[in-house]
């Protein structure tokens, strides 16, 4: 049984490495940072139990310290190499400082490698620790502008469901008493239908990263947004539809965001390696629903302000996602950078088959032309400002920073089809006589 074992060592040795040399460790102090983006940081490096033979063979061995994503972060060159020479020679170990700089916001990290320069090979501390390996997390600027967006879109967000608890008719929830089929199938495209489609497409499109799906599952678990309403009066939707589906869908989100991502958001969460933030949604969304009662409250005081406040609305909703998407992406230049294909074919891909979807289910359930545009429109326009402001204010950066460029790429695209069909309308089908649906018509 000695002479395998043997015959084993003396190839180690013949190798160079010998089998002491697979026991080399390297310690990073501290084992994890987190720095700005453009900024840099020393992090002190023990190599130790380097073998014999490599302390003796200068000429071919050298470590080396490399980053997995150096469009993240680096080590500079005259950092990155550490030469056998350099070693104490009687405690076989060398102890010094490294240089990390920060170039992008995202997660990545640096280890340290063995070189063979005669037979180009490498290979990582064999005997591996907690600090082997230096996790570096590249986080965004701070800035004041910052702090001014997220308050920002906590004013506007509070404003709005001050404005929709004002314009909130409780009569118009009886309609699904009397007329169910239509509300009812966009209820159930919008608050199942979209959750369920938004995560298996965010497996397909980001199979290697859990953050662009958390991104695309909050936009999918996000109410109809307010432009729907929009919409539907200028394709020629039933206005009276749209507004209920948009009522039904933004109270009923107090209830089904949190359940969607306290169940299947959870899996993504795990994933990414992210700790779900209880606590801290469900304090926004309790949140959410103070302006609403301050809304019903001056319902049921004040007539003339109500008044004010049902006209104002449909242009604060506009105002709101128009003002989010826009600040977001000046504010945060960076997003440009994190745009990819999958990122665009995601944008366009949640809203295009929510359309596609809903329409299909109205027609087989035999609803009417413009109904069926309806609950399409209805479905596939997500409350993005309302999943930027929950990805923002819940997560740490940069998750945050890169989730966000999710719901910013379905805004960009969503509006895209319904463009489409509108020109198509102007340009290439014969014009009808239509009866006007005004904005006197609505029903809140």
């Amino acid at each position: 049984m000695a002479s395998p074992v043997l015959g084993w060592m003396w190839l180690m040795l013949a190798l160079g490495l010998s089998p002491i040399a697979l026991a080399w460790m390297a310690h990073f102090r501290p084992a994890s940072v987190q720095l700005r983006m453009e900024k840099a940081v020393l992090v002190s490096l023990t190599l130790e139990n380097v073998p014999p033979s490599t302390m003796q063979q200068p000429q071919r061995y050298v470590f080396r310290v490399e980053s997995a994503a150096t469009d993240l972060a680096s080590v500079p060159d005259e950092n990155s190499t550490i030469a056998v020479d350099l070693f104490n020679p009687d405690t076989r170990d060398w102890t010094g400082d490294i240089t990390v700089n920060a170039h992008f916001l995202g997660e990545t990290k640096i280890t340290v490698r063995l070189f063979d320069n005669l037979s180009n090979s490498s290979q990582l501390p064999t005997q591996s620790t907690n600090d082997s390996t230096l996790d570096v997390r590249v986080q965004r600027p701070s800035r004041v502008v910052d702090h001014v967006f997220i308050g920002s879109i906590v004013l506007l967000m509070s404003l709005l469901y001050i404005n929709f608890g004002a314009a909130l008719n409780l009569e118009v929830l009886r309609g699904l008493v009397t007329r169910p089929v239509g509300p009812c199938i966009g209820f159930v495209m919008q608050v199942v239908a979209m959750p369920l489609l938004s995560y298996a497409l965010g497996i397909f499109i980001f199979p290697e990263a859990p953050a662009m799906q958390l991104g695309l599952f909050f936009t999918g678990i996000s109410p109809s947004g307010g432009a729907s309403n929009t919409w539907s009066a200028v394709l020629g939707g039933n206005i009276h539809l749209s507004v209920l589906m948009t009522t039904v869908s933004n109270v009923a989100a107090f209830v089904t965001m949190p359940l969607w991502i306290f169940t299947l958001g959870q899996l993504i969460f795990e994933r990414a390696g992210m700790q779900v933030p209880y606590g801290t949604i469900a304090t926004y969304c309790v949140c959410l629903i103070i302006p609403l009662l301050m809304g019903l409250a001056i319902q049921k005081r004040s007539p003339r302000l109500t008044r004010v406040l049902v006209r104002l609305l449909k242009p604060i909703s506009a105002c709101l996602i128009l003002f989010i998407v826009i600040f977001a992406i000046i504010t945060n230049w960076y997003l440009f950078y994190l745009f990819s294909w999958q990122i665009a074919v995601a944008g366009m891909a949640l809203p295009a088959l929510g359309y596609i979807f809903a329409w299909l289910a109205a027609k087989l359930l035999h609803q009417t032309a413009a109904d069926a545009l309806t609950i399409a429109i209805e479905t596939g326009i997500q409350n993005t400002g309302i999943a930027i402001f929950l990805l923002t204010t819940t997560l740490e950066s940069p998750q945050s920073d890169l989730t966000t460029v999710v719901p910013v790429s379905v805004a960009v695209m969503t509006p895209l089809p319904l463009l489409g069909i509108y020109l198509y309308n102007r340009c290439c089908r014969p014009k009808v006589d239509e009866v006007a649906a005004g904005e006197t018509q609505r029903i809140v």
